[in-house]
């Protein structure tokens, strides 16, 4: 018996050491790896892949973007007898880049290199597969006006819709007046900077069509490319005359709203120094505190209110956060409702405006700037569509943010280009 375990311990006990030994071996590999996995050297090849993502992001955004005018050429303005090709690759193309933003969205700091590489990587293979539908979507549609459309034709509706969007603009410079008349030139800016490019644009448009015209009248040379910059120089102008529009009815909007959101924050501030009665003295005081800090800025909002209404909604909205975050549980259900139905106005407009020069800003920017706006623009649509005050208002606020940080981000991009 003696013998036996001798025997036994005699080869079990230097094979057990072995085994503990290669088991603590592959458990120090298995670490080491996971550790080089989420190291500086892995977290820099995520990173340059996710850049590569962007990249390709942004130019599919630029190109759908720039499908929109061969679109507005087929279809309807056809007759409907211009193939189907462009507006599938369009929907494709779209589908596609709201898909890549909301992936490249879910990146954050904490999300482990590998999958941000992998991501990373499907990203820009769908953006490059999207983007190489379109240009071959284009192709076609080229040879289809080729074989279809003359070019004198193409040139006469081109005109046409030139002297359409000339008089939908109708005196931008009148529109501008007007607002200037009223409102600090804070306020009118953008609607000015709008104008300029529509009448930019417009007249760009009408030399294109000049050259295109007299192209189009000789057999022997193309009109093509003149034509297409045209077409180009009129879509700048359409959004252009869109953006004038818009940032005059922002501001109308909030000339007419600034003074009830004014009272309606004035009765938050009311409502809120009412429940310190409620509280444990230091948190009374703490919320005692914030709250005549917020009385003091809106007291400093009110007298230049009525010349800067768009930006005072803006400051009362976030005004009407930080007081929320001030008061926290302390309001009841029901208070918080009411509390919730009287920012929402406010802050939907405040994040409308946002996102509008958000949208101006991006046009040129890259990935990150787009991915927050994208952000903005979804959880504005969440805000329009929530049934409950309080997720709506929720909603509306972290668009305002999103589009705020999407302006910074394309500032930067501007900045770090020079």
């Amino acid at each position: 018996m003696n013998e036996t375990l001798e025997a036994v311990l005699r080869w079990g006990v230097p094979a057990a050491i072995v085994f503990g030994v290669a088991a603590v071996a592959v458990a120090i590999g298995v670490w080491i790896i996971r550790r080089a996995r989420r190291g500086p050297r892995a977290r820099a090849a995520a990173e340059a892949e996710r850049t590569q993502a962007g990249v390709a992001l942004v130019a599919l955004d630029d190109a759908v973007a720039e499908l929109e005018l061969e679109v507005g050429l087929s279809g309807a303005l056809y007759d409907g007898t211009a193939p189907p090709t462009l507006r599938r690759a369009r929907m494709t193309a779209q589908h596609a880049r709201d898909a890549a933003f909301e992936q490249l969205r879910e990146l954050t700091p904490d999300t482990h290199p590998s999958v941000v590489a992998r991501v990373s990587r499907g990203i820009r293979s769908r953006a490059d597969a999207a983007a190489a539908e379109i240009a071959r979507a284009r192709r076609q549609h080229t040879e289809w006006m080729a074989a279809h459309r003359s070019a004198p034709a193409q040139v006469a509706e081109a005109k046409e819709r030139a002297a359409a969007l000339r008089a939908d603009m109708g005196d931008a410079d009148a529109l501008v007046a007007e607002l200037s008349a009223r409102f600090d030139d804070a306020e009118v800016a953008d609607a000015r900077d709008a104008a300029a490019e529509a009448s930019v644009a417009l007249a760009e448009a009408d030399e294109l069509l000049a050259a295109a015209e007299t192209l189009a009248a000789d057999p022997t040379r193309s009109a093509l490319s003149a034509l297409a910059e045209a077409e180009r120089a009129l879509r700048r102008g359409q959004g252009a005359a869109r953006s004038l529009e818009e940032q005059h009815r922002l501001v109308t909007d909030a000339a007419r709203a600034v003074a009830d959101e004014i009272d309606a924050a004035r009765t938050a501030l009311r409502q809120a120094e009412a429940l310190r009665a409620d509280l444990e003295p230091a948190d009374a005081e703490r919320l005692g505190a914030e709250v005549r800090a917020l009385l003091a800025t809106l007291e400093s909002i009110e007298p230049t209110a009525s010349r800067r209404p768009a930006e005072a909604v803006a400051a009362i909205a976030r005004l009407r956060d930080r007081l929320d975050l001030a008061v926290g549980d302390a309001r009841t259900a029901q208070q918080r409702l009411r509390g919730a139905r009287t920012a929402l106005p406010g802050t939907l407009a405040a994040a409308r405006a946002a996102i509008g020069r958000a949208e101006a800003a991006t046009a040129h920017a890259g990935a990150d700037a787009r991915v927050r706006l994208s952000s903005a623009q979804h959880e504005l649509a969440e805000a329009r569509s929530a049934h409950d005050p309080v997720a709506a208002l929720d909603a509306a606020r972290r668009a305002l943010r999103h589009a705020e940080d999407a302006i910074a981000l394309a500032e930067y991009d501007r900045l770090t280009r020079r």
